[in-house]
């Protein structure tokens, strides 16, 4: 993953800086989201929100952390936020509602046994998902996903591992 000249994105405008981000992180922030609303058409909603928090958000940046990292919760949030004003609406049961939206999804090219996986996946806790995401679908290393989710790479492990464990049992039993 490309990461900017600090010193350099600096001395950029605001407009210079979002373009930077647009041009070098749109499709890792899209597959940042996508595995969080499930369709397309809902990560592309949400990718447009989160450049505008980042548009509206630039100047508030730190330099205290990776770039990317930064970006990594502003999507993340906003897939989170974008999921709430979804349940805000009568749902039965939102892992089925998930499910659902995936599979009716015309750009969702997956076999039964991505879907099954994404079965397992849903039955976490969201904080599980988000590490298993991170480190299965992503290959980020533990001290990349402490520094995004602030959470101490001893915890990253054994959450990881415990996902896992549940994510094998889940695929047995279904």
């Amino acid at each position: 993953m490309k990461q900017p000249n600090l010193k350099h994105f600096k001395s950029l405008s605001i407009d210079e800086q979002l373009n930077w981000i647009v041009k070098h992180y749109t499709k890792d922030l899209y597959w940042v989201i996508r595995p969080i609303v499930k369709t397309h058409e809902n990560a592309d909603d949400v990718l447009q929100n989160t450049f505008i928090k980042i548009y509206k958000n630039i100047s508030k940046f730190r330099y205290d952390s990776t770039l990317f990292s930064w970006l990594y919760r502003i999507a993340v949030n906003e897939s989170l936020s974008f999921l709430r004003k979804k349940k805000q609406k009568p749902i039965e049961d939102s892992d089925s509602y998930l499910l659902n939206l995936l599979t009716h999804d015309p750009f969702y090219d997956g076999d039964d046994i991505a879907l099954k996986l994404e079965k397992a996946l849903l039955s976490l806790p969201p904080k599980q998902q988000e590490i298993f995401r991170l480190k299965y679908f992503n290959n980020m290393k533990f001290s990349e996903i402490a520094e995004i989710t602030g959470t101490s790479i001893g915890g990253l492990k054994a959450s990881y591992h415990l996902a896992v464990k549940k994510i094998k049992k889940h695929l047995i039993e279904n």
